[in-house]
């Protein structure tokens, strides 16, 4: 009975893809919610909310990186078990899930250890200050504990999706999220533990979920079984994991990377004051791309399955579905980010001196957003399809070889200063959206179109 009614090449595509996209939109919607309280009650402390959130924002590149491990595993396991449910192969479909499971344990584990090691280091060289390091490393400390919780809820959830629960997979991110959103203020202001009460919360949340997930996959409703014996590595399973999941890693690393370069560059020609600016930005930015994730995360599945079941007509509708969306979208979100900036960030904090900084900051970051929805719709076909090499490249070309050279360049061009690192962001929307949208367009859609001719021919 699942295995028909998660049959995904029933129905129309838009029916399809939203049935799925819309709890994941929820899903990500708490997740932005999971991620970014933690942030708005931080900058609301009593006397030390501006420095404790710069403190907290310094940890970014450290959450970025243990969730491009996450996904890593999760974004190349998830979509080939969705090809292979529509090739009708449940048994590799198993075979992907469990050895996903095994690789998310270990860097878990391996991630626990090296970064708690060399934590303040770490810190330092992004760009923490004298003021800013005691809450960083606070927090931090607290959060690394929980590690290998984040591993699993992150990675495993997506064969929740890819066996099409879309339901149950927004339900694990809202179980955590629930539970952090009230532990927050308790810890924080009632037991007056401060920094480190957000990060128990978090780490306890994350427990939570991972929880969830197991006791799903481990349960009579999964249509795939998680089973010890598919647990034990192949490496041409492993090889296929890793080579397709990639992108998610390299998106996950070098949006660390420009963190870091970002915060470093900003404490350099404007101070602590233009890093907590980022951190807010950063913030608002997860807020406005959780609607293109959900639907990424729900066209995925779809794209995959009926790719791997040839239905490539169907494909092509679901492409056209999503860019279609996701550029109206973005151009709802460019509008309020240059209209209602001051409102955005004084979810996060009223300082004035941050408000001042902050509004123009906004404004420049997103206002090539538009093009942000381009980049979004490429890389979720290539995932989606399982096209590894397309989506590695424009995952590097956007952050590695365009973002991170701006960052440090354009500031020193006198007329820009500090907000040179706000430009590089729209520059490389620009440019690497366009190619990506373009490549896909190019070397997918249109050769999808010539497949269902052919098929349709020697029918």
């Amino acid at each position: 009975m699942a295995e028909v009614r998660n049959d995904f090449t029933k129905g129309k595509m838009w029916q399809v893809i939203l049935k799925m996209a819309v709890p994941m939109m929820l899903a990500q919607l708490v997740n932005v919610l999971y991620n970014v309280v933690d942030r708005v009650y931080i900058g609301h402390i009593p006397g030390v909310g501006s420095l404790a959130l710069t403190g907290l924002g310094l940890t970014m590149p450290i959450i970025s990186v243990i969730t491009a491990f996450a996904n890593l595993c999760g974004s190349g396991g998830g979509p080939l078990c969705s090809i292979s449910r529509g090739e009708g192969n449940k048994e590799r479909a198993e075979l992907v899930m469990g050895n996903t499971f095994t690789l998310l344990l270990i860097f878990g584990l391996t991630l626990t250890v090296l970064l708690s090691v060399f934590m303040n280091d770490i810190l330092v060289l992004f760009g923490a200050s004298e003021d800013t390091l005691p809450y960083a490393a606070e927090y931090t400390r607290i959060y690394l504990f929980g590690t290998l919780f984040v591993m699993i809820s992150l990675g495993m959830n997506a064969f929740i999706n890819a066996q099409g629960f879309a339901r149950m997979g927004m339900l694990t991110v809202i179980v955590g999220a629930v539970v952090n959103i009230v532990l927050d203020p308790i810890f924080i202001f009632v037991l007056d533990m401060g920094i480190a009460g957000a990060a128990w919360a978090t780490l306890i949340a994350q427990f939570c979920s991972a929880a969830w997930v197991l006791r799903f996959l481990f349960s009579s409703k999964a249509i795939l079984d998680l089973r010890p014996a598919f647990m034990r590595l192949r490496a041409d399973i492993v090889g296929r994991i890793l080579a397709l999941g990639v992108t998610g890693f390299v998106m996950g690393v070098t949006t660390g990377l420009v963190q870091i370069a970002c915060n470093v560059q900003l404490q350099r020609y404007g101070g602590d004051l233009y890093v907590g600016v980022m951190t807010v930005i950063n913030s608002v930015r997860e807020i406005a791309f959780l609607v293109m994730q959900g639907l990424g995360a729900g066209a995925q599945p779809v794209l995959g399955y009926n790719y791997g079941a040839k239905a490539y007509d169907r494909v092509r509708t679901g492409i056209r579905f999503f860019c279609i969306s996701s550029f109206l979208y973005a151009c709802t979100v460019w509008l309020l980010s240059m209209l209602i900036p001051d409102l955005l960030i004084q979810l996060f904090n009223r300082d004035a001196e941050l408000l001042r900084a902050g509004v123009p900051a906004v404004r420049i970051y997103f206002c090539g957003f538009v093009f942000m929805s381009m980049q979004s719709a490429g890389q979720c076909v290539f995932v989606g399809l399982g096209k590894a090499k397309y989506a590695v490249v424009f995952s590097m070309l956007r952050k590695v070889i365009i973002v991170l050279p701006l960052v440090f360049l354009l500031p020193m061009i006198p007329a820009l200063g500090v907000h040179g690192v706000f430009w590089s962001e729209p520059i490389s929307d620009l440019l690497g959206g366009g190619a990506c949208f373009l490549t896909m367009f190019l070397t997918v859609y249109r050769k999808l179109g010539r497949e269902e001719k052919l098929a349709g021919r020697e029918v």
